[in-house]
């Protein structure tokens, strides 16, 4: 499971091996923070996901985990059905936005939201 790590100054997406390898992600996602524009919780990380996977792995209703591209926006995407999600927007950045499915999210979020 994808996990977020925050330290002064950077947010990090930490991938285990088998999300990297199932989304033809081939690295952890790391960005400052001063690129993160909005930070919001979703109840149904599944359901949130839009556009087209390209590339990564979608098991309908299970899990998704990869690339998600629609116009003018590519977001990076590891969420699992039952789970709630934060959606981090980010600018200038190799991604539009981060998606990634935490227990915890809202705590996530407020912890993010106080950082930035």
């Amino acid at each position: 499971m994808a996990t977020l790590q925050l330290t002064d100054s950077r947010l990090r997406v930490r991938l285990t091996l088998g999300e990297r390898i199932a989304g033809l992600l081939l690295r952890d996602v790391d960005v400052p923070l001063d690129s993160v524009r909005e930070v919001e919780v979703l109840p149904d990380g599944l359901r949130a996901t839009r556009g087209i996977r390209a590339p990564g792995l979608a098991l309908p209703g299970i899990r998704k985990i990869g690339t998600w591209r629609r116009r003018g926006e590519r977001t990076m995407v590891s969420v699992r059905r039952g789970q709630p999600a934060v959606r981090i927007r980010l600018e200038g950045q190799p991604f539009d936005a981060l998606l990634v499915g935490a227990d915890d999210a809202a705590a996530v979020a407020a912890t993010l939201s106080a950082a930035r």
